[in-house]
């Protein structure tokens, strides 16, 4: 469970900083409420997606180092 929570941190923590990126470098000031709605939905997509993958991962990559250590 920690193993879960310390991923999951990870991943938050780099799909804030895509989507902070995103937002600041990318996706340029909106004109109308709807692209706001847009930009926002957008790079929340991405960071979210992006986060969860890096978690998994970290995750997998924790995952088979504990099976090699129990196979030796």
């Amino acid at each position: 469970m920690k193993e879960a929570v310390k991923t999951s941190l990870l991943g938050g923590i780099m799909g804030f900083l895509i989507s902070f990126l995103l937002n600041w470098l990318l996706i340029p000031m909106p004109e109308t409420i709807l692209a706001n709605g847009l930009g926002n939905g957008l790079s929340g997509l991405i960071s979210g997606f992006m986060g969860g993958f890096i978690g998994l991962l970290v995750y997998l990559k924790k995952s088979s180092g504990k099976k090699n250590e129990r196979a030796n």
